[in-house]
């Protein structure tokens, strides 16, 4: 099937994959940058901490590999430039005021999550020669009894009522993180986080924060200029670059 991307991105479609990240890690890059990875079908996903991801029928898998050339700080910013390019693509479907971004990586749709993004990096020193931003979307009906989950499971069939094929959704999602990417570059970072706090869940309210060493709970006040998350503690602020939140 052709599909339309944006002009200088490149896509491999698979039918079948342990996971797009596995796949991404082999590429060779003989297609260029930036480069899709999807797969109709996912056998190991994952998703943060090396969960698991469950992948229901219809479910977007995809990867995209970028070479940033950049520092660590700003590898991580591209995070929030796909949770803006997930929200604009979803906005195409569903009306925008039933979406928000949970940081640091998650869109929500009435609630529920609807999408997950995974970050994984490599290079040499202090830069970051090679990114790989994996991007997992329940399109088709959500996976039921998943354990543990943080948030139930949504998806954007069972708000719309259709399920919107992975290749269109690829085609949609392309073109917005194309946007967003060159909004990043040209205008910076405050751009991208302006956008993002306008559309974040529980801003101004009480979330917990929780890291692998300690649990904050405190009012959310959005984010610092680096994207670390702000947080009005009993005891103070804190700016946290790394934690599960819930509420």
């Amino acid at each position: 099937m052709q599909i339309n991307l944006p002009v200088g991105v490149s896509a491999t479609i698979v039918d079948r994959a342990s996971s797009t990240m596995d796949l991404a890690r082999s590429y060779d890059g003989v297609e260029g940058f930036p480069h899709w990875i999807m797969a109709r079908s996912q056998t190991q996903a994952r998703g943060r901490q090396r969960r698991s991801w469950l992948s229901a029928q219809g479910a977007f898998a995809a990867s995209l590999v970028i070479q940033p050339n950049c520092p660590p700080s700003m590898a991580a910013q591209r995070s929030f430039v796909a949770a803006c390019a997930l929200r604009r693509a979803l906005a195409t479907y569903v009306d925008p005021n039933l979406l928000t971004q949970k940081w640091p990586n998650d869109v929500l749709l009435q609630g529920g999550k609807v999408a997950g993004i995974l970050l994984e990096s490599s290079g040499s020193g202090l830069n970051v020669e090679r990114l790989t931003i994996g991007i997992g979307v329940n399109l088709g009906h959500a996976p039921k009894d998943v354990p543990n989950a943080s948030f139930a499971p949504v998806s954007l069939a069972d708000v719309t009522g259709q399920t919107v094929p992975v290749e269109t959704f690829l085609e949609v999602l392309a073109a917005d993180f194309a946007a967003v990417e060159f909004k990043l570059v040209k205008q910076g970072f405050a751009d991208i986080r302006a956008e993002w706090t306008a559309h974040a869940a529980r801003l101004g309210q009480v979330i917990t924060a929780r890291t692998s060493r300690e649990t904050h709970t405190g009012i959310f006040e959005g984010l610092d200029p680096d994207g670390n998350l702000l947080l009005l503690t009993p005891s103070g602020k804190r700016v946290i670059p790394a934690a599960d939140v819930y509420f």
